[in-house]
Order: C-alpha cells, then structure tokens, then sequence
C-alpha cells in the first residue's frame, strides 16, 4: 500500500543550527507510524514540517506520490494533513459544539438572511464524539467541564470529521492519567481503523509499543531506525531514544536498572 504521505531525506536549518539532518517518514492509510524521540531530539521541528508551519531547507514531501509543497498549514490542511497539537486550540468556556466546528458551522437560510444550524451543529457534534465512544451530557456543555482525554477527543474527531486523511497527534497522552490514556489511545484505534494514517508523536514507549504499527525514533535531528512491530522489544526502543552508551553507564553507576 503506498503511502499518503512520505518525507524523504528532510533538512531544516535556523541559521547555523541543524534541526533536522537527513530524516524521512512515512505513514501508510489505516497505519499508526509512531515517531519517538527524548525532548530536543527535534519532533516538534519536524511535525512542523510535515504540518507546513516551517518550510524544509532541503528535501522532498511527496502527497500521495507526487512532490508536494506547503507554504503554510492551511496548505497542508487543504491536502489532508491535520495536526493536533498539545494545547488542542480550545476554548474552555465555549461549548463543544463551538469548539468542534470552530468557525464552520452548517450555515441555513431563511429568505435573504443566514443564521448557524445550531440543531444541525449539535447532532453532528454528539454522532461524532459517539463515533469515537465519547457519550456527551450535551453538546451545550462548556469543553472544559470534559477531561483531559474526552478533549482530545473532540480534537481528534474534529480533525477526521473535516477531512483529515494524515492526523498528526503531539504528544496526546503526556498530560494524562491512565484511565484517559487508555481513552485517547482507542480513539487513535478507531481512526485507524477508519483508514487514516496516524502519526502519533511520543516519548513514552508504552503508550506508543500499545497503538503503534511501525516506530522511528529520533536523535538530535537524525533517524536512528524504524521497525514494525514485533521487529523491536519496548527496552530496545527505550535504549535508541536514550543512546545506549549513556544509559549503560548510567545503570553502571547506580547500580541498577533505569
């Protein structure tokens, strides 16, 4: 199956500083591509990429096969590329509704006049968040009244509703409890399941060994590898993040296992 989207051999430069050197990714439809790396490996530079926020300094993205290139996110948007970002771009005191259309809300007219379909607005926000096995009180209900894990949600089933065919989730489980992340990584399941491809951006090597088809792990701006599942064990993962030296003479030192 070929991928919806590839990023072959990405550089991007700040000036004299390399923040990315040489990485390509792909992800595949219906695949979870988990891309792990300890913080300043250079994810955030790179979703970033991917998501049109920066332009690569060297490279190639290819959108179904054919060279592709984004000026900015609404670009990337409009070729299917949605990115779901740690602080969710909501607004705690608005409804879920408000927060889920964000904008664009089904329009109806009367006579010369225009007004927002509320009701209409309202069912499809409730079908959607149940599509992701999210029961709402009501769809009227402030979004900051839902935790941590039902606001991802609303993220994740905004992004899909609206034609996300590469969802690129930032760190979605880092804030969470285990309840809510266990929440979060079914509805990646879900879209999935539905055909998109995921990009799922991570630290922590359970939660991506729990959804993940095939995982790249970054390291200060280069690829050290990517494995299908069942190719790589959890400790293995863990070690390349790290750097395996490091983390050996770590364990030296204190006499134990980190």
């Amino acid at each position: 199956m070929s991928p919806l989207i590839e990023m072959k051999n990405i550089e991007k430069h700040f000036g004299p500083v390399i923040a990315l050197n040489g990485v390509s990714f792909d992800v595949r439809p219906g695949e979870c591509h988990c891309l792990l790396g300890d913080n300043g490996a250079g994810k955030s530079t790179f979703i970033k990429t991917m998501a049109g926020v920066h332009k690569p300094t060297k490279g190639e993205i290819l959108i179904g096969g054919e060279p592709m290139s984004f000026q900015n996110p609404r670009d990337a948007m409009g070729a299917g590329i949605a990115t779901v970002y740690q602080d969710l771009a909501m607004i705690p005191l608005m409804s879920v509704t408000r927060n889920f259309w964000m904008g664009r809300e089904p329009v109806r007219k009367v006579g010369p006049f225009r007004f927002i379909d509320f009701r209409l607005a309202n069912q499809v926000t409730m079908d959607e968040m149940q599509r992701m096995g999210i029961n709402l009180r009501a769809p009227t209900q402030a979004v900051g009244t839902l935790s941590g894990g039902e606001r991802q949600t609303v993220a994740i089933a905004r992004a899909v509703y609206f034609g996300a065919k590469v969802l690129i989730l930032d760190e979605p489980t880092s804030a969470l409890g285990v309840r809510q992340t266990a929440n979060v990584l079914s509805t990646i399941d879900r879209v999935r399941k539905s055909g998109v491809g995921v990009v799922f951006i991570t630290h922590n090597v359970r939660h991506a060994m729990a959804i993940g088809d095939r995982f790249t792990v970054l390291n200060r701006g280069q690829t050290l590898g990517t494995a299908k599942r069942g190719e790589i064990k959890p400790e293995e993962l863990q070690d390349m993040m790290a750097g395996g030296q490091d983390m050996a003479e770590l364990e030296g030192s204190l006499g134990g296992t980190v």
